[in-house]
């Protein structure tokens, strides 16, 4: 019989990405209080940057961790930290050269927590290694953001000990070193600019992509555990997937979609659910497990190229990209609400 909780693994990178949510808001406030303190032209124009990037960062990441599926609290260590941290940078006792050299730490310890991150999801599974393949551009740009931050304590710290301005070439070096990080990443720094602002399309393509992936995964292991452990996952996504998109996304459609087509996709959903229920109490490695984790692919595959085909058609023809990007907004909103739900009804039971 398949179990309703996910393993122990998944739950631990769910509190890891937390915790890079939760620092990413402590850099956005840190970067938002800087500009106001800093008369430093230079140093303005360059956090007003960062603080750009970081801002359409922290819409990546809270996209991953929707597009992840398991939702979690930081660690207590971290909120620690965080309050910590929140009450020496808005403090008098600590000068501008040492709030940057904090912010600096910071961005260190996120692309620190964003490659374990990466090097887990290789370990976990490659519905992981999907969901989290975003975080790649925010790690390459935090690596960025330090160069420029190690400029700003070469200037601040200069002035800080003689008074004086240290000698020309400091934002030359920066430069050369944001573009040396650029190459390495082979323009991973500009890709995905507007992932924070994904339209439904996108964002109801990934999760077709990832729910393909773990069937992928659950077909060709032979291991009743890891087994168990995708079905869970693909169970969960499926089921929050198929919640929302009835709670946000077919409610706006229907008008132009029609009234039939729509109904099929409710009607198929309800079908698939059905069949996930029946699923969740056969053993991992049964023929009537197969059996049925064959159906679902074959009604998730019909169910797609619907979507991705008509549905998508009729969304082009008749929503903005503004009206597609809001929708997948509130679309990310209802799934984040559904697993918070999913999770605090699986641990009571």
């Amino acid at each position: 019989m398949v179990s309703t909780l996910p393993d122990q693994k998944r739950l631990a990178i769910a509190e890891k990405l937390a915790d890079i949510r939760a620092v990413q808001n402590l850099l956005i406030a840190n970067e938002q209080q800087f500009l106001e303190e800093t008369k430093d032209l230079e140093i303005r124009d360059r956090l007003a940057k960062i603080l750009e990037d970081d801002q359409k960062n922290l819409g990546i990441i809270e996209t991953v961790i929707i597009q992840y599926g398991v939702q979690s609290d930081p660690s207590d260590d971290l909120k620690e930290m965080v309050q910590k941290t929140q009450r020496a940078i808005k403090g008098s006792d600590l000068s501008f050269y040492k709030k940057i050299f904090q912010q600096e730490l910071l961005k260190h310890a996120q692309v620190v927590s964003g490659l374990i991150v990466h090097k887990a999801a290789q370990v976990v599974g490659a519905d992981v290694q999907k969901a989290l393949t975003p975080l790649n551009t925010v790690n390459f740009e935090n690596r960025a953001h330090q160069e420029q931050l190690k400029g700003m304590l070469e200037v601040l710290g200069t002035r800080e000990l003689t008074g004086q301005e240290p000698e020309d070439g400091v934002w030359a070096r920066v430069k050369d070193a944001i573009a040396a990080f650029t190459g390495i990443a082979g323009s991973a720094v500009t890709q995905g600019s507007e992932q924070s602002d994904l339209k439904i399309q996108d964002i109801i393509r990934l999760d077709h992509q990832k729910a393909k992936t773990l069937i992928s995964e659950i077909e060709k292991s032979n291991d009743a555990q890891k087994i168990q452990e995708y079905f869970v996952q693909l169970a969960a996504d499926l089921t929050v997937h198929s919640q929302a998109e009835e709670e946000v996304v077919y409610p706006a459609v229907r008008n132009f979609y029609g009234q039939d087509n729509t109904q099929e996709l409710y009607e198929e959903q309800a079908e698939l659910a059905v069949v996930l229920a029946q699923m969740k109490s056969l053993h991992p490695t049964s023929p009537e497990f197969n059996s049925q984790l064959k159906r679902v692919k074959e009604m998730l595959g019909d169910h797609t190229r619907q979507e991705e085909s008509t549905m998508f058609d009729a969304i082009r023809d008749n929503f903005s990209t503004e009206q597609s990007e809001q929708l997948g907004t509130e679309f990310k909103k209802a799934k984040q609400h559904l697993q918070i739900k999913t999770q605090s009804a699986n641990k009571s039971h």
